[in-house]
């Protein structure tokens, strides 16, 4: 982009940073990162924006999931094999529902810093400042340990190395072919509790049978044998951002380094703002979360801004509104949209505006809403005939207890027994999949009901 340097953010009002104390380290780390590799590379980010720009017209799906913060303690190949393995499961049972390719974008390799409600939290009468992702300060609640401490940005770039390179080797290296991964699903439905699920599971399974009797398996198709697998965070420690950001020698355009896809949250999406500004400058494709606080006139500023050549691919709307509440606010977006002749991808986060206290004092959110709120996604994009483009999930592949419901029935009392997340409540592996599949029935609905008013 003419005219935009990587550091004009340092200009613009920031909100949801933290304040380092020590000037002169924060400088060394911003040296030493700017001299390490990029975490991923321009073509990838191009061919993450084609994709996106199907998806926005409908002939593809975007899948987003992952932790809601990466933390440094937890870090293992078994974490992020597992959540790995469940994002494929739901790319399958999605890909069948809605007979297009789904784009699998990992919340990972990034995802360490995040906004909260307010700077300062309190406890038995002790008031410190609030923890802010693993890359800024801890989660021990002390005065040392909340101090945002530069140095952990050299942490979480190792941590993000190491989660893309073993991402890559999983997706390139016959982790996940599709047999297995369809194998993995039915184990799933094996139980009584998902035998509703198990009718498509059935479906998937004769189509793969088919497919090998035609003489089309692993052997003779590379895309059987291996995925697309891309790695997205929000964009909010811009030090971090703008150290990892280089210029494309191809296109002379710059890219974010430090992820495939980034996005602008809630709270730090002001059109005059130094997360805007840092973002509107780069290459890669780019979220903006849209809550109920949202207006249209701001959502038409924002689109201005972050896509003025209307590039499709470019930028994804992340609804994020609550169960009840989608009708309020969906459609007024959308007919700012439509008022604009926008390119976007519509993509429904279920997770953020759903987040209650439990009886028993743990923050979590209901199976139920977050189902109810992707259904009324769906309904609202079927009426005004706009494309509901993705979904975007807080999720685990381990067996943690953080959200109730789903087909294991996670009560308000189980919370305690594996609640691990650092921040907010996340979907396990069996909510996830769960999801998967109710998605997929709204997908396929919704193309035959499209195929009916074609045939009239």
């Amino acid at each position: 982009m003419a005219n935009w340097q990587k550091s004009d953010w340092r200009n613009k009002p920031r909100v949801q940073m933290p304040e380092y104390t020590d000037a002169s380290a924060l400088t060394s780390v911003e040296e030493q990162l700017a001299s390490y590799p990029p975490l991923v590379f321009a073509g990838e980010a191009r061919s993450l924006k084609a994709k996106l720009a199907a998806a926005s017209r409908g002939e593809a799906f975007l899948l987003q999931g992952g932790d809601c913060a990466e933390s440094f303690a937890q870090f293992s190949a078994d974490h992020i094999r597992d959540t790995f393995k469940v994002m494929l499961q739901m790319a399958m049972v999605l890909t069948f529902g809605a007979k297009v390719p789904v784009i699998k974008v990992g919340r990972m390799a990034g995802q360490f810093a995040k906004p909260r409600s307010a700077p300062t939290e309190t406890v038995n009468g002790v008031e410190l400042p609030s923890y802010r992702g693993d890359i800024i300060n801890e989660l021990d609640f002390t005065s040392e340990a909340r101090i945002p401490d530069p140095k952990k940005m050299l942490q979480a770039y190792t941590q993000a190395a190491a989660t893309l390179n073993l991402l890559r080797a999983f997706s390139q290296g016959g982790y996940a072919d599709m047999h297995q991964v369809h194998a993995w699903t039915l184990g799933f439905t094996a139980s009584e509790e998902a035998q509703k699920y198990r009718n498509l599971a059935n479906r998937i399974s004769d189509a793969l049978d088919f497919m090998n009797a035609a003489g089309v398996d692993s052997s003779t198709a590379h895309t059987l044998h291996s995925v697309d697998f891309y790695t997205s965070h929000e964009g909010l420690l811009l030090e971090y951002e703008e150290a990892l950001t280089r210029l494309d020698s191809t296109s002379g355009d710059w890219l974010a380094g430090s992820g495939h896809m980034l996005w602008i949250g809630d709270r730090t999406r002001q059109p005059d703002g130094a997360h805007v500004e840092f973002l509107r400058g780069v290459q890669n494709p780019i979220g903006l979360k849209c809550g109920p606080t949202t207006t249209a006139e701001d959502l038409k500023v924002l689109m201005e801004k972050l896509n003025p050549e209307n590039e499709a691919g470019r930028l994804t709307l992340i609804a994020r509104f609550g169960a009840g509440s989608v009708g309020d606010h969906l459609p007024r977006l959308i007919k700012a949209v439509k008022e604009e002749g926008a390119n976007v991808v519509w993509s429904c986060d279920p997770m953020h505006g759903n987040t209650i206290k439990s009886a028993t004092g743990y923050k979590t959110r209901p199976f139920e809403s977050v189902l109810r709120e992707v259904r009324e996604f769906f309904g609202v994009h079927g009426a005004e005939g706009t494309i509901p483009g993705g979904v975007h999930f807080e999720m685990t592949g381990q067996d943690v207890t953080e959200c109730t419901g789903g087909l294991r029935d996670v009560s308000e009392e189980d919370l305690g027994s594996r609640y691990h997340t650092a921040c907010d409540p996340r979907l396990n592996a069996s909510q996830s999949l769960e999801l998967a599949f109710l998605v997929a029935e709204e997908l396929s609905n919704m193309r035959e009901g499209a195929a009916a008013k074609q045939a009239v």
